[in-house]
């Protein structure tokens, strides 16, 4: 049965293309109907962010910045947690995901803060510009050995999975297509530069800090004429690209994989095919296909409501943001710097637990298992994932004497254990069967033994009940 409500459609738009359906933000982006929701959504660049994260986030006390990514891992969940602007959000992920670069060989986290910050500011823009930038971030150049192609001595990787990975998918070039392109892509190297005046030279012996930058190295360039889908020309790095964003294949590619992502798995290649004529007449422009997708109604058939299995990061950060937690955070950390006070830096401190969350799930931001990213539906759904999902409950409302949640939860939750499931259920955009409704109110009245919520019982009232929701088959699912 399809989507008809502007609630529904509000909040199935949120579950996939923002970061959970609160209430809070149900009724802001639904305020005049679903297509102003999807409007305010793609609008996302003109709303003020509550916090901007820069490189300070990123010292320790001593106002050092370490090498290992634990802190910037930590700044990038708070980043989620607090942002103003979730689909901005979500296409960073998506982004992190289908350029898949790991801090477990780019081990220095600022350099893999600055290759977050570029998916981050090129998300929703033209696909090529994003392409472009991110293939010439460092991280980028140093994960996928570009740095030492050089004349002569073609390193074919990156050449390689800018085609199979990022662009065209299996299959849909050949073997002189990576040797040729690799020969374009030679002398694309990075440097450090420690002022705005100094002069940037080649660096292929270490890893890229938050102060590399990309430098074409000339003399490495292999400048003789090369044949590239078979056409002949001097071609250099900035032309592969362009020529690739050009080709019909790799709209249709981008577009069956936002559609997988957002809709629902193995759809029509007709479907397919019109969102990518579109895609590919606007220059590749990302917005035009989100909001293709947004507004067609395949999206809110019954093929694509609550069809796609959460990752870590939908399951955890939403629930949190439908807490409030990312709000009540925000005015903390606002000011944060290295040397603030301990109340402060604790507030990073949520994030930093939510990251361990999520990794013992399956599913670390700045770790993808491999260049292909991480997997997906099914597969996050094992006996061990099960349990930490379900652990999450005793970490959110505070388990072992720790709380992510700092607010009485009687206050929100009501008195009684039909008032607290139903609340709940509300909170985390939750809609279960009537007799999985009864099991999560037996399991509070448990807990009541015929009493009342209270200050003192309420922590672990909604404990067992998120212990019960979370580990539903239906709320696997978004």
């Amino acid at each position: 049965m399809a989507l008809i409500s502007d609630r529904d459609r509000t909040a199935h738009l949120l579950r996939r293309f923002g970061l959970g359906a609160s209430e809070a933000e149900i009724e802001y982006y639904g305020a005049g109907g679903w297509r102003s929701a999807v409007d305010r959504l793609l609008a996302c660049e003109s709303i003020d962010e509550p916090v901007i994260y820069t490189e300070e986030f990123l010292k320790d006390q001593d106002g050092r910045m370490p090498p290992n990514p634990i802190q910037t891992q930590t700044t990038i969940y708070s980043w989620l947690l607090t942002t103003n602007r979730p689909l901005q959000a979500k296409m960073t992920v998506f982004w992190h995901d289908h350029f898949a670069t790991s801090s477990e060989k780019v081990s220095n986290g600022p350099a893999m803060y600055k290759h977050w910050n570029t998916l981050w500011e090129g998300a929703l823009g033209k696909f090529e510009n994003l392409l472009l930038s991110i293939s010439k971030d460092p991280a980028m150049l140093y994960w996928l050995d570009n740095i030492e192609n050089v004349k002569g001595r073609a390193n074919e990787n990156f050449a390689r999975e800018v085609m199979e990975l990022f662009t065209l998918g299996v299959d849909h070039y050949t073997e002189e297509d990576i040797q040729e392109a690799a020969r374009a892509f030679t002398g694309w190297s990075f440097g450090f530069q420690f002022n705005a005046n100094s002069r940037v030279l080649p660096n292929r012996g270490q890893v890229p800090r938050l102060n590399s930058v990309f430098v074409f190295d000339e003399r490495n360039h292999d400048n003789e004429e090369k044949s590239f889908f078979g056409k002949k020309a001097n071609w250099n790095g900035d032309g592969i690209i362009k020529e690739l964003c050009g080709m019909p294949r790799t709209a249709y590619y981008l577009v069956e994989k936002l559609w997988e992502f957002f809709a629902y798995a193995k759809p029509e290649r007709s479907l397919i095919e019109n969102h990518a004529a579109t895609f590919l007449k606007s220059g590749l422009d990302i917005k035009v296909a989100l909001r293709g997708i947004m507004m067609d109604e395949e999206f809110y058939s019954s093929k694509a409501e609550r069809t796609i299995v959460k990752n870590p990061i939908d399951f955890c950060i939403p629930t949190l943001r439908q807490l409030g937690v990312g709000a009540s955070l925000a005015p903390a950390i606002k000011d944060y710097t290295h040397t603030s006070g301990i109340t402060t830096r604790a507030r990073l401190l949520v994030a930093r637990e939510t990251h361990k969350s999520t990794e013992a799930m399956g599913m670390a931001l700045l770790l993808p298992p491999d260049v292909a990213g991480w997997p997906s539906q099914l597969q996050w759904v094992s006996t061990a994932t099960m349990v930490e999902r379900i652990k999450w409950s005793d970490k959110v409302f505070g388990g072992r004497g720790t709380s992510l949640v700092t607010v009485p939860v009687v206050a929100p939750f009501g008195t009684t254990s039909q008032e607290v499931v139903s609340k709940m259920l509300s909170v985390f955009d939750a809609r279960l069967p009537q007799e999985k409704v009864d099991t999560l109110v037996a399991g509070a009245d448990r807990i009541l033994n015929g009493g009342r919520v209270s200050r003192t019982n309420g922590s672990q009232v909604a404990i067992e009940v998120a212990k019960l929701l979370f580990s539903t088959p239906e709320f696997q699912f978004m």
